[in-house]
């Protein structure tokens, strides 16, 4: 391992940490200063968009539906109307939204500071896959907000958005609650995509095997269906649709632990036989 990292004493660590943090936190401001920027575009193109029935999904569902002979998945129009009922509701919803959005945009930045904070605990070796560390984790997190903006979300909308307990009451959405399921689902996916990421450092560092993994997949359903029941509406379909790639990454994770152990097993054969040749 590195030398340095030996030489560096815990208060070393915590100021090391801060500065990533900081630089961190700098990357999200900018992004996020130009999404304060782009203000219409954001919201009418793309938080908003969910809502409308000619969205990607909707219209890409109401054809599969269609083919199928059916107008089963066809959708008119989403009952609700979104309303800010705070005198700041609509300043404050625009912050943080402008907020989360550079955050996603500022992923690979964030991702190379938190790999350069942990590259002094790596062999030297570990640390020639910088580049292919920071292009998976950043393009799996992509394809997580994708899948939350593009799957997740209109789901959610659709469902409870249309659910009504009597047609008496009418859904009068907050603009923060509307605007809060959209950054969950796709924060959430986004980071759920991790999973093969969090799998690889943890096998790194001892603490997950494959047979660890293969050992308690059932138990792993259980955890990804009780997920899937969180952040999607309360209904079946549903929740199948978020678990398959959940469960495919959990698959995906079991294969890069037994690469990673069958590598180390290999890379220690090899020394012991230089050994035993000398």
């Amino acid at each position: 391992m590195n030398k340095k990292n030996n030489e560096m004493s815990f208060l070393n660590h915590l100021e090391v940490l801060r500065w990533t943090l900081v630089r961190s936190s700098l990357f999200i401001l900018a992004f996020g200063v130009i999404a304060f920027i782009f203000k219409d575009f954001i919201f009418n193109n793309i938080i908003l968009k969910p809502k409308d029935p000619t969205f990607f999904t909707y219209e890409f569902l109401c054809s599969v539906s269609q083919k199928l002979g059916t107008d089963g998945l066809c959708i008119d129009e989403i009952p609700f109307i979104v309303q800010s009922r705070t005198m700041a509701g609509q300043f404050s919803a625009h912050i943080w939204t402008s907020i989360a959005v550079g955050f996603i945009m500022a992923f690979p930045f964030v991702a190379w500071e938190f790999w350069k904070f942990i590259k002094p605990g790596l062999y030297e070796n570990e640390t020639k896959n910088t580049k292919s560390f920071i292009f998976i984790s950043s393009i799996l997190f992509f394809i997580g907000v994708l899948f939350g903006y593009y799957v997740i979300t209109p789901i959610s909308i659709n469902f409870l958005g249309s659910y009504r307990v009597a047609e008496e009451v009418k859904n009068n959405i907050d603009l923060s609650s509307y605007i809060g399921l959209l950054k969950a689902s796709c924060l959430a996916s986004g980071l759920i995509f991790e999973m093969p990421i969090v799998i690889y450092f943890l096998t790194k560092l001892g603490l997950v095997t494959p047979e660890f993994l293969r050992k308690y997949r059932k138990y792993a359903l259980i955890l990804v269906l009780i997920m899937a029941a969180l952040i999607t509406p309360p209904d079946v379909i549903s929740q199948v649709i978020v678990a398959i790639p959940m469960l495919i990454l959990y698959e995906i994770s079991i294969r890069i632990s037994k690469y990673i152990i069958d590598k180390e097993k290999k890379e220690e054969l090899k020394k012991n036989t230089k050994v035993s040749v000398k």
